[in-house]
């Protein structure tokens, strides 16, 4: 017997069962192949990863070397902070220096290579359709969030994108130390002629970004407003995230040979690949 409530264990086990096929705007579409708008060009059994983040909200997955992965800025107002790290050795994450320093651009657009600490690309960038972006930055903090909303804890009502990420690490085996500066997507920062930073916000709705995974990812996602978002409410909209299965760039790609910083990190990144057997 049950009281249709959730206050009892049958109760409990009563209402996850009514609640299975319920589908909400921002949830993960599993299979992935199921997702109802598949990009034109892909086949849905090529998709391995379909979901709608929510503003305040945080996921994680691992791909395969050569996946593509898109993220989409549904509303106008998401800020995907973004951290890489290689899923076959994680200690090898995101360094957001060398990602600045090795293509001589502090913006981050269509064929800026996203370097690990190791001199090995971990991502490309392919393609942009938003322009608006932060390597800068990195992401909120709880101190931060308190400061400005009143609060900032993961199950807040206004969570940092630290907090966040350190949830999504936690779920993939990393910790606290593990979890360094984080790039930002679809809200734009720009430094002034005398160096001060200025929020630019974001290009609209339905901009998206475009991510080629080099070698075997980690990937960590919070969406949360940029620390610089001057607006005081908690502003952020859902995210878009697909991936589908592809193939890394190679030798011959315009990438490789853009710079010779560029072709010492694909030559770097090829040479892993081959001695690990990917």
């Amino acid at each position: 017997m049950t009281d249709g409530t959730t206050n009892t264990t049958h109760g409990a086990r009563d209402h996850a069962r009514a609640m299975a096929g319920t589908v909400v705007e921002t949830m993960p579409t599993v299979p992935a192949a199921a997702w109802p708008a598949v990009p034109e060009g892909v086949a849905a059994e090529a998709l391995t990863w379909a979901e709608v983040v929510a503003g305040g909200n945080y996921t994680n997955k691992v791909l395969a070397r050569g996946t593509t992965l898109r993220l989409t800025d549904l509303g106008g107002d998401a800020c995907a902070h973004v951290l890489l790290f290689n899923a076959d050795q994680p200690w090898e994450r995101l360094n957001v220096a060398d990602t600045v320093k090795i293509p001589w651009q502090a913006y981050l657009g269509a064929g800026h290579p996203l370097l690990s600490d190791q001199g090995r690309v971990l991502a490309t960038i392919v393609a942009d359709g938003s322009g608006r972006h932060d390597a800068l930055c990195g992401t909120s903090s709880r101190l931060r969030n308190e400061e400005r909303y009143g609060d900032g804890e993961a199950q807040g009502p206004s969570p940092a994108g630290r907090e966040l990420l350190l949830i999504a690490a936690l779920k993939q085996g990393l910790g606290p130390r593990d979890v360094p500066p984080s790039l930002s997507f679809f809200q734009g920062v720009r430094v002034g002629d005398d160096g001060a930073l200025a929020f630019e916000g974001s290009a609209g709705p339905g901009r998206a970004v475009t991510l080629r995974a080099e070698l075997p990812l980690v990937v960590l996602i919070a969406n949360v407003p940029h620390p610089l978002d001057p607006r005081e409410d908690y502003t952020c909209s859902a995210l878009e995230v697909l991936a589908w299965r592809g193939a890394p760039s190679a030798p011959g790609d315009a990438l490789w040979s853009a710079t010779p910083e560029n072709e010492r990190a694909f030559l770097n990144t090829a040479d892993y690949a081959m001695a690990r057997g990917l």
